[in-house]
């Protein structure tokens, strides 16, 4: 494990599990795969005119992964879709090294990714699943 990636601020993150587990009867659901790290996370979501009223997520899969998907638990109810992409397009862009806002305090735990591209992916996993989500109960 490297130390500059997995600092303790990412490993308590993590380990928070905020949000983690399954809803009962969720509006919305999808599951994302990373083929390149094996992480799969699977999202619930229940909405309320449009915005997150309830999250759940599982994640199989990395501490990065597991890290970002309980930032999200943490922040993410009250969004809606434009509100939740325009947070995924900031880590997106914080990854990159780009001029980026920090929405989510949490979120600047995950500069030391940068450095590894290859992990950029872990990171968004969780939000990309969580807007196949937000599409699967815009669309049912």
């Amino acid at each position: 494990m490297s130390d500059d990636l997995y600092q303790q601020a990412i490993v308590d993150l993590a380990r928070s599990a905020d949000g983690a587990g399954r809803l009962e009867a969720p509006d919305g659901t999808a599951q994302g795969d990373s083929p390149l790290c094996g992480d799969r996370v699977r999202m619930d979501v229940k909405l309320d005119g449009g915005r997150i009223l309830a999250l759940a997520y599982d994640v199989k899969g990395c501490l990065l992964c597991r890290a970002a998907a309980a930032a999200i638990g943490r922040h993410a109810a009250g969004l809606d879709a434009a509100q939740l992409a325009a947070v995924r397009s900031e880590v997106a862009a914080l990854l990159a090294g780009t001029e980026a806002e920090q929405p989510w305090p949490e979120l600047g735990n995950f500069l030391p990714v940068r450095a590894h591209r290859n992990r950029h992916g872990c990171v968004l996993l969780p939000f990309d699943t969580l807007v196949a989500a937000l599409d699967s109960a815009q669309r049912a």
